[in-house]
């Protein structure tokens, strides 16, 4: 079900949450981006802002967090200099060592006079009911979920989840990307390892159009608690010279645009397209434009985990290999697990956040991915993305023609049920 065709807020909830918006402050002219010696970034950056409501700005600082040891050092570090407010959202609040960290940083900050609020997703932060969650209350955290899960209308609120990561402290530096807070990320606890991801560091104008992205999250799920928003959105000063622009989409959305972002992108590609990401299960339409770049000449590179956290997952994504292969698509298996979701376009093109390559991230879940215009954030992920590959098993359509049958049979089953996947 496509909750595009459904009116899922009304004409007056959507009057309520657009007061959020407050276009001298989100906006900030002075630092819009003008494309108008590049047409490929131009035309990326209107496509965006119609189907996203943000714009390209300069001004910017962007650092790569490439693991969770690195992202949660600077996240903790950020945190421990609050002076006003720490605003938090994400898919999985997981128990374990991050999350005591995490409740007992809190705990401090709050004696120190700090706001804090959080935002969770019902059913990625399952283990956050009760005790919990009644933790990080009895401290003074606001905390809510998003879309709970209801009995009288289980399918739909279980369907549509937010799979958001975003923290904004002060309104001067953010965090968002691919890690959940999850113990995975920092120690081995299966055989897929520590899980590698993905995670950006943002200062400047940008931070603005991404704190919007939960204040409007926070104002719906609290259902409308008052607050004055030019005490937390404010104008910003110009941190760095990288051009980026928030990618903000979900199934209310009039269009979907996580995907129309990475057609996009891959429509603009003169040269390269590198993408990593663990369930690359795109629809017709991203494989359509995928196998027309690839014949039109686009050297295209697919980097994918040899092993998964979802066996459904894997079987659905190697159900794609045999008609990617034959249009010349290289695709590399990674020993490791990586949770990265990353579109690498030529030398000029980044994409880092939430959305996978996927129907759900497509169609069905809230995502916020972060489109870098900027050459050196893109050698940095080529750099590393290559030397990966060099690290990793080729695919090539010889050997992955002469799999088994009953391999064959899985693939065509799990492609099968994708939707839902």
């Amino acid at each position: 079900m496509n909750r595009r065709k459904f009116k899922f807020f009304n004409s007056k909830e959507f009057e309520k949450r657009n007061t959020y918006t407050h276009p001298k402050i989100s906006a900030q002219d002075k630092f819009k981006s003008h494309f108008n010696k590049d047409i490929r970034k131009e035309r990326l950056n209107r496509l965006i802002s119609k189907s996203s409501n943000t714009t390209a700005k300069t001004g910017n600082k962007i650092a790569v967090l490439q693991d969770g040891a690195e992202t949660f050092n600077e996240l903790f570090n950020a945190m421990e200099e609050a002076k006003k407010f720490i605003h938090v959202q994400y898919y999985i609040l997981e128990k374990g060592d991050l999350f005591d960290k995490m409740l007992d940083l809190f705990q401090q900050k709050i004696k120190e006079g700090v706001e804090i609020r959080i935002l969770y997703d019902s059913l990625g932060s399952y283990q956050l009911r009760g005790r919990p969650k009644k933790k990080f209350q009895d401290i003074g955290v606001k905390i809510h979920p998003i879309m709970p899960i209801r009995l009288k209308n289980l399918l739909f609120s279980l369907n549509f989840r937010n799979h958001r990561k975003i923290v904004v402290i002060d309104n001067k530096i953010a965090f968002t990307g691919g890690v959940n807070v999850s113990d995975k990320y920092i120690k081995r606890k299966n055989d897929l390892g520590k899980w590698k991801d993905t995670h950006l560091k943002l200062e400047g104008p940008i931070v603005n159009d991404l704190h919007m992205v939960f204040l409007k999250d926070y104002f719906f799920a609290s259902k409308q608690e008052e607050f004055n928003i030019t005490d937390y959105l404010f104008e910003q000063k110009s941190k760095g010279e990288i051009e980026a622009q928030v990618v903000a989409g979900g199934p209310d959305s009039k269009h979907p645009t996580i995907m129309q972002q990475y057609i996009g992108m891959m429509n603009q590609a003169k040269a390269t397209v590198r993408i990593a990401n663990p369930y690359f299960v795109p629809g017709e339409a991203f494989l359509q434009s995928l196998k027309i770049t690839a014949l039109e000449g686009v050297d295209i590179t697919l980097l994918v985990p040899k092993k998964s956290d979802s066996k459904a997952a894997k079987f659905a994504m190697f159900s794609h290999f045999e008609e990617l292969l034959k249009v010349g698509v290289k695709i590399y298996l990674r020993e490791d697990f990586s949770h990265s979701k990353i579109m690498v376009v030529d030398d000029d093109l980044t994409s880092i956040g939430s959305g996978n390559f996927d129907i759900r991230s497509f169609e069905l879940n809230y995502e916020t991915n972060i489109l870098i215009y900027n050459t050196e954030i893109n050698k940095e992920l080529t750099l590393e993305f290559d030397r990966i590959c060099k690290n990793a098993n080729e695919v090539t359509l010889e050997r992955f023609q002469n799999r088994g049958l009953w391999l064959k049979f899985l693939e065509g089953l799990f492609k099968f049920f994708k939707p839902l996947i």
